[in-house]
């Protein structure tokens, strides 16, 4: 025979749901070539350098 479910109260709901919707801080590295803090796998704002080669030149 099939069994119901437990009840959840209101505060394990919460607790369970509260977790989800945090804002996680973007991780971020500094850059081989000029020691700015970037995002990493992309393109650094300050010197226009990824992977240590110049991909953009910045003015």
């Amino acid at each position: 025979m099939a069994v119901p479910k437990g009840r959840v109260s209101k505060s394990k709901k919460g607790k369970r749901k509260a977790a989800t919707w945090t804002i996680a801080t973007p991780t971020l590295v500094k850059c081989s070539k000029c020691g700015e803090l970037m995002v990493p796998h992309h393109v650094c704002k300050a010197c226009g350098s990824y992977n240590k080669k110049v991909v953009t030149p910045v003015d």
